[in-house]
């Protein structure tokens, strides 16, 4: 699309793939902490671009949030999209579902931790369950790629420093998160730290048609929704007026 796009000079908006990393920090309230990113990551069951999907956690809080997202997570049971009290359906295709479980079983295959679900269920349709997947790191699928569907990938960090370097070290920057007890530092972190378009504190990333919305690096360039959207939409004209007097002097607006 850019290129067609450019080769027309016409102006576009690209809002692209999103790999968004939530920041958990040793001031955070572990159990909200799990149950934001949990709800981040469900997001029409993972098959979102702003979904959260890489759970940058410090070493320090590391074994309490492990047990906490797993039961959070543990919560979104499959069942009938048509009932309202399912919070899991399936995914677009059973070929996205093979697709899935092979990043899944490919970061297992490279060092990951299977702590919840992982499996293709027994029954017809492109079903998988919520998967948390423990000891996430470089080279692995659920680390390097967008995984998009019901997988959370839980990413070890020293700590502040750390964290922010591993979010930032990807080629996606459409959302992120920062859960931390301390909303001056997660403020800093968001404005000023993290490389994305779109950065919450203490809540998951979503649209919201007051504010623009559009990612940086791999996940595209311009921006949606608000004011901001408008103008990527319109031709900005400078109009300068002058009024020619009899004396030769001139007025301007």
């Amino acid at each position: 699309m850019a290129t067609a796009a450019g080769g027309v000079l016409k102006k576009c908006v690209l809002e692209l793939g999103g790999s968004d990393a939530y920041v958990v920090l040793e001031d955070a309230d572990i159990e909200t902490a799990a149950k934001v990113c949990a709800t981040a990551r469900m997001v029409n069951g993972g098959q979102s671009c702003i979904a959260g999907k890489r759970f940058i956690v410090v070493r320090s809080v590391l074994k309490k949030f492990e047990p906490a997202i797993v039961e959070a997570m543990r919560a979104y049971d499959m069942g009938d999209p048509r009932d309202e009290t399912t919070k899991l359906g399936p995914m677009v295709s059973v070929k996205a579902r093979d697709e899935i479980h092979n990043q899944v079983e490919r970061s297992i295959a490279n060092g990951a931790r299977l702590l919840l679900g992982g499996n293709i269920p027994d029954r017809a349709g492109a079903w998988y369950p919520a998967t948390v997947l423990a000891d996430v790191r470089e080279g692995q699928p659920a680390h390097d790629e967008e995984v998009f569907g019901p997988v959370a990938a839980i990413i070890a960090a020293d700590d502040e420093a750390d964290a922010i370097r591993i979010a930032n070290d990807s080629e996606f920057g459409l959302g992120s998160g920062v859960l931390t007890g301390d909303l001056d530092r997660g403020r800093r972190i968001a404005a000023h730290e993290l490389e994305a378009g779109m950065s919450f504190v203490n809540e998951n990333v979503r649209s919201d048609s007051r504010m623009p919305f559009g990612g940086v690096k791999h996940s595209g360039y311009g921006r949606e929704c608000a004011s901001f959207g408008i103008r990527e939409f319109t031709n900005i004209k400078s109009v300068h007026v002058s009024e020619l007097k009899h004396d030769g002097e001139s007025t301007t607006e």
